[in-house]
């Protein structure tokens, strides 16, 4: 582990806080409040100081995923704050994730998605505002279920339109209003 440690539960109430003032808050998922006030949400604090310690919890969490009761169960962060503070690195590790997935034959079952406090979009600049969709306090593995993502865009009619959207919130918001919500 590195030399610096966080406390677990400090890192999941950062996460917390995050999602209930960006991604909720900002209704930068209309998918999130419900799994939320559910408490469906499984939030897990990896310990992983290397890439390969984070396969392993990766693959614990998308098999614990997989086979638990999506009522009691249906998604899960996976924060990992020791390792891919680079976000080079943690998006190169995204094809090793998405493989792993696809060892497990839960590609098309599962999904996952990426957070990191670095997030940058191809093409944009590092301090764009519209990165921060997907800046969350610890880079995060978001593993969904495909079911569950094919009912929520189901009862949204507009889902294709979420992305330009949260651009829009946030180049209103700026990143003093970004900053005004964690404060």
């Amino acid at each position: 582990m590195n030399d610096v440690t966080i406390e677990e539960g400090q890192v999941i109430a950062q996460t917390k806080e995050w999602l209930e003032k960006a991604v909720i808050g900002l209704n930068l998922c209309p998918f999130a409040k419900a799994v939320h006030i559910k408490d469906q949400i499984r939030y897990i604090v990896s310990d992983a100081a290397t890439p390969e310690e984070l396969v392993r919890d990766l693959i614990a969490e998308l098999e614990v995923l997989a086979e638990a009761n999506p009522d009691k169960i249906d998604t899960t962060l996976l924060i990992h704050p020791y390792v891919m503070q680079d976000f080079l690195d943690y998006n190169d590790f995204l094809e090793v994730a998405d493989a792993t997935l696809e060892e497990l034959d839960l590609d098309g079952i599962l999904q996952i998605a990426s957070f990191h406090p670095l997030y940058q979009f191809e093409d944009s600049e590092i301090d764009d505002i519209e990165n921060f969709t997907n800046r969350a306090p610890f880079p995060t593995l978001h593993l969904l279920r495909e079911e569950s993502i094919d009912k929520a865009v189901a009862a949204f009619p507009e889902a294709e339109d979420i992305y330009e959207k949260n651009m829009q919130t946030l180049r209103a918001l700026g990143h003093a209003g970004w900053k005004k919500l964690f404060i």
